[in-house]
């Protein structure tokens, strides 16, 4: 493989063309991640922030640590409150779209990364619109628009155009795609994008470094501020996302709710969510990537998670993910997962038949129910199935 130049960038540098803005959440975030020691917490830590009403940052570490993991039945009995509280008995479901794969930046542990040998395909607009009526003839109301990240393939007015295509389709319409800056962000949003979904992968700066090779994507700092600057370009919403695993995930869970509450304090307005990937092995052309360790989080230490960022945030929205079994879904959506999605792909070109060619997945996903199948598991947990709960004046 010949050298890229990219790999000699400072991770923590910027690259021409990247906004910088004036804000001091990322030293906070990664001065508490630097600090957070879940082994320091007590039982008595964990029964205190249990027994408040409103939990401090001080109560989300303690319920992030492993002296929580007893007590998990009952943080999970309190997670519901909250939910049912905040939420009702609603569970919202949407599905992921991938327009295309092609990608710039090299992540070792992703399929799309530039260097894995895979079939690289983007559809025109002719295709997306094909592939958002197919999933707009299940009964979706809600869409995730994702890329590979490529400037150069998925310029921003081709992901703009898609999302205009979207907005003839769907009532909400949200974009998971490479970090903007806000002028950019502004654009698609009058283009008809809701919200934006970022994962920073790790909040270890250093395993970053070693993670992200080449690539845009290798500026940490850059894709930490992406939903700030995603509010500032007038985005409804923003999620935030670690993939546990890549570091100790305990420490990026703390991390990742901390980002989300700094920016809820800074932007009161913006409807904030929590997404919960687990990295699972996957295989790329030189090596196998495994969490770190060589241990995945497990099921039980994700319901810990999810459950802490309910506890510690009860307003905030949060995904389960495809890449958990269905089994574990159902689970969730009754306890602290507000939405879950069904009908998924993360290959390029899958929804519809008339498309003719398909692009290689991203991951390979652990449920594959269609929309009927997961609206049936929600009503038989007694919960209301919703499509949209935005109404437009």
């Amino acid at each position: 493989m010949q050298s890229d130049k990219r790999e000699q960038v400072n991770h923590m540098e910027y690259m021409e063309g990247m906004e910088q803005i004036e804000s001091d959440i990322l030293d906070k975030v990664i001065e508490a991640h630097s600090q957070y020691q879940a082994e320091s917490y007590t039982a008595q830590d964990v029964q205190m922030a249990l027994q408040h009403d409103n939990r401090t940052i001080e109560d989300f570490a303690a319920l992030l640590s492993p002296a929580a993991e007893p007590f998990l039945e009952e943080m999970a009995e309190k997670a519901k409150q909250e939910t049912e509280k905040h939420f009702g008995n609603s569970v919202y479901l949407f599905t992921p779209i991938y327009i295309s794969n092609y990608c710039e930046n090299y992540c070792i542990y992703c399929g799309f990364n530039c260097h894995n040998r895979i079939h690289r395909m983007k559809l025109n607009t002719e295709e997306i619109e094909k592939e958002m009526a197919a999933i707009a003839g299940s009964g979706l109301e809600e869409i995730l628009i994702l890329t590979g990240e490529s400037r150069a393939k998925s310029d921003v007015k081709y992901i703009g155009e898609a999302c205009k295509i979207a907005r003839k389709y769907f009532r909400m319409v949200g974009i998971e795609v490479y970090p903007m800056n806000s002028d950019e962000y502004a654009y698609l949003q009058k283009c008809g994008a809701d919200y934006v979904t970022v994962f920073q992968e790790t909040y270890d700066s250093d395993r970053y470094e070693t993670l992200h090779l080449a690539g845009y994507k290798r500026v940490f700092p850059y894709r930490f501020h992406a939903q700030e600057r995603a509010l500032r370009g007038g985005m409804r919403g923003v999620a935030f996302a670690a993939l546990l695993g890549l570091s100790d995930f305990r420490q990026d869970a703390f991390a990742t709710g901390l980002h989300a509450y700094y920016i809820q304090r800074k932007y009161p307005y913006a409807e904030i969510s929590f997404s919960c990937p687990r990295l699972r092995p996957i295989v790329t052309m030189e090596k196998v990537v495994e969490p770190l360790g060589g241990k995945e989080v497990s099921e039980r230490e994700l319901m810990q998670i999810m459950c802490a960022y309910r506890l510690f945030m009860p307003f905030a929205g949060m995904t389960i993910s495809t890449r958990e079994r269905a089994d574990f879904r159902n689970h969730v959506i009754g306890v602290a997962a507000t939405k879950i999605s069904a009908g998924v792909s993360t290959g390029i070109g899958s929804h519809s038949d008339e498309v003719q060619e398909q692009g290689d997945n991203q991951f390979e996903i652990a449920d594959s129910r269609d929309v009927d199948e997961v609206t049936r598991a929600i009503r038989r947990q007694g919960l209301q199935p919703v499509m949209n709960d935005y109404v437009y004046v």
